[in-house]
């Protein structure tokens, strides 16, 4: 396999609106929204749409909104990319294929998120199938079969759950090995070691200003060399469901990682061509959605079951693992966050939406509203004065939050 020579800055490579989400954790890949003039108070959806079965988070750029789902029929399925005028709600166009529908203990359908890249849009079904696709108007560019390409005779025991990454001119894939595609057409540029399949999705590292991409796959904690895909190191991290579903969390010269199922969390330093052990605790285990860094505190949801239905909101100090408070909330339980300015959007397995303040000190509640009904599992996105916030059976809001 050829090595590839990248002559351009490893960044997420994007001439879009300043406001825009246009990939899974937002424009800087940390969750933090650049929204500043928004209101806390929930009033009814400015709009609703459906969407089809499945958690795929929404992408925003260019007035348009991207994600995904399945139609929910087990045999003769199909799984439908989506894109919706933001403003509105209203299609501007869909594009379906026949899909399984993998709903091994939940609804099913597609888990991983639209990423735009200039006037591209990538996806990746659950079962596999990679589009990309022109995002004015959903015409196919090209496809590749990424179950195929890996050489899989059924898709991981989840279903392809990470999104597409753009570096570059590089589109990295997750397919057990982590795949380097030419973002134009689709072909191979390398092929990373095979390890079991992640369903977070990579990012980059850059300690000492060296990019390397930093994946969390269900044996462990991967970097790769972004020229060839050679592991530059490695270290095991394994739970007992054999799921890590996590993008890990970066800042300078140290990585974090955190999973669920009483796992935990820990945080590594990049020392003398390794990966170096700071400390490893059990005070945040996040589940599915990702915990975020803020001002050198992480704000996140504990997923260890002490009682049943009882999951915790923690705050936790980045460099030294120190839990600065823990609040028990039955109704949020498997919740999932965003942050926007001072403020943190906390949407609740149940459909109940929390705003707070982010405040190492304490949880400080500003309001709160059930503002839908269903599973919640898939992050909220506000994006441009507008938070959109989705449930497992499809049903997808759009408030008006600008000032």
């Amino acid at each position: 396999m050829r090595t590839y020579l990248l002559l351009i800055p490893f960044i997420w490579s994007l001439p879009l609106v300043a406001a825009d989400w246009p990939h899974w954790l937002g424009p800087n890949g940390d969750g933090i929204s650049l929204e500043t003039d928004w209101k806390h108070e929930i009033n009814d959806p400015r709009w609703k749409a459906k969407v089809g079965v499945g958690f795929s988070a929404v992408s925003v750029a260019n007035d348009k909104l991207y994600t995904m789902g399945h139609d929910g029929k087990k045999s003769a399925g199909q799984e439908t990319v989506y894109c919706l005028n933001a403003q509105t709600g209203k299609s501007i166009w869909k594009q379906s294929y026949p899909a399984p529908l993998v709903d091994y203990l939940h609804e099913g359908g597609p888990c991983s998120t639209p990423t735009v890249d200039g006037s591209i849009v990538y996806t990746i079904s659950k079962h596999g199938l990679l589009h990309a696709f022109q995002g004015k108007d959903g015409k196919v560019i090209w496809n590749k079969d990424m179950k195929e390409e890996a050489g899989m005779k059924r898709p991981p025991e989840w279903g392809f759950a990470a999104s597409p990454y753009i570096l570059g001119d590089q589109l990295i894939i997750e397919a057990g090995a982590t795949y380097s595609l030419n973002k134009k057409n689709g072909k191979v540029i390398w092929k990373s070691k095979t390890y079991r399949p992640a369903y977070g999705t990579p990012t980059i590292f850059k300690p000492n200003g060296k990019p390397m991409i930093a994946v969390l796959k269900t044996d462990g904690l991967v970097l790769l060399d972004p020229t060839n895909g050679k592991t530059l190191d490695f270290v095991k991290w394994e739970t007992s469901y054999r799921t890590n579903a996590s993008t890990p969390i970066v800042q300078g010269d140290k990585l974090f990682i955190s999973t669920g199922y009483q796992r935990g969390c820990a945080l590594f330093q990049w020392k003398d061509n390794s990966l170096i052990k700071i400390y490893e605790n059990k005070v945040l285990s996040t589940h599915m959605n990702h915990a975020i860094l803020v001002d050198g505190f992480l704000y996140g949801f504990d997923g260890n079951v002490h009682m049943a239905g009882k999951k915790d909101f923690v705050c936790m100090k980045f460099l030294t693992g120190e839990e600065q408070w823990r609040t028990t909330d039955r109704g949020l339980m498997i919740g999932s966050l965003l942050i926007a300015d001072d403020r943190m959007i906390v949407l609740g397995q149940k459909g109940e939406l929390v705003i707070a303040k982010v405040n190492p000190s304490e949880f400080e509640e500003i309001s709160r509203e059930q503002v839908m009904g269903g599973r919640c599992w898939t992050m909220p996105v506000l994006a441009n004065g507008s938070l959109f916030l989705r449930n497992a059976r499809g049903d997808l809001f759009g408030f008006h939050l600008r000032q």
